[in-house]
């Protein structure tokens, strides 16, 4: 399987008042097409500042990004689409208007992004919501009309920054089970970022084990584990406690200030 993305000796430090912040330190990584590569680390490892430099929003210090061989430097929703925690709704529009917004930027004409929102909303599971408001959906429904909007772009890429973190736990494994089923019918390369073991090992096909900040790659493994997952098999079981093992270390390092 071809490689989609490229990152090559990234680099970033924040400047703040108390002083130079490193977050990630010479990061080198590539992600296969259509594969769910998931990146998980200690709190403050800099997986949210990588996953921002993959989308373009954020600019390394060192380093490059490459996207099917051409560097990008700056957000582009023909390549990489983007799903945060908070889904980022607009208030004052339905959950079919929300998911047109993105196509609505790009100058889609009315009709046709209309009827494109349409079709994502039926296996999103919102078939009879469109007209309804976010104070009328739940966690997880507000949490799938951001990523139907996210997949009406049609971009190749789709960046989820723990998209599922502040659901019940219920709603977190339906959800897990739903992605799962979309990643499977169209073929994009998503790049997730989750805290949870569990997570990882049930969504993903390749598992990034970040080290504390400044953040580095410190493991990478392949999760060739058959799909839906057991999580009480023994192979899942094994590569739980491998990985919980890596951010074990990582967050005491963190957590004792030496990094």
């Amino acid at each position: 399987m071809r490689d989609q993305i490229v990152i090559s000796g990234v680099s970033k430090t924040f400047q703040t008042a108390s002083g130079p912040v490193p977050a990630l330190a010479e990061i080198n990584l590539t992600v296969r097409r259509r594969e769910f590569l998931t990146l998980l680390g200690p709190s403050g490892c800099g997986k949210s500042t990588l996953l921002g430099i993959i989308g373009g929003m954020v600019t390394p210090d060192g380093g490059v990004v490459e996207i099917d061989g051409m560097k990008l430097d700056r957000p582009d929703p023909k390549k990489v689409a983007l799903v945060f925690q908070d889904p980022g709704l607009f208030p004052w529009r339905s959950a079919l208007e929300n998911v047109e917004f993105g196509l609505e930027l790009q100058g889609v004409p009315k009709t046709e992004r209309r009827r494109a929102a349409q079709r994502l909303l039926e296996p999103v599971g919102l078939k009879g919501f469109e007209a309804k408001y976010p104070r009328e959906l739940s966690g997880g429904m507000k949490q799938r009309v951001a990523i139907a909007r996210a997949l009406a772009l049609q971009s190749p890429i789709l960046l989820m920054d723990e998209p599922f973190g502040a659901l019940d736990e219920q709603t977190r494994l339906l959800m897990g089970e739903w992605l799962l089923k979309i990643w499977a019918t169209t073929k994009t390369t998503v790049v997730f970022v989750t805290h949870s073991l569990q997570e990882a090992i049930v969504l993903s096909s390749r598992i990034v084990v970040m080290t504390a900040r400044p953040g580095r790659i410190k493991a990478l493994f392949e999760v060739e584990l058959p799909y839906p997952r057991d999580l009480t098999a023994k192979e899942a079981t094994e590569l739980r406690a491998q990985l919980w093992g890596f951010i074990r270390e990582e967050s005491l390092q963190a957590m004792e200030g030496r990094v």
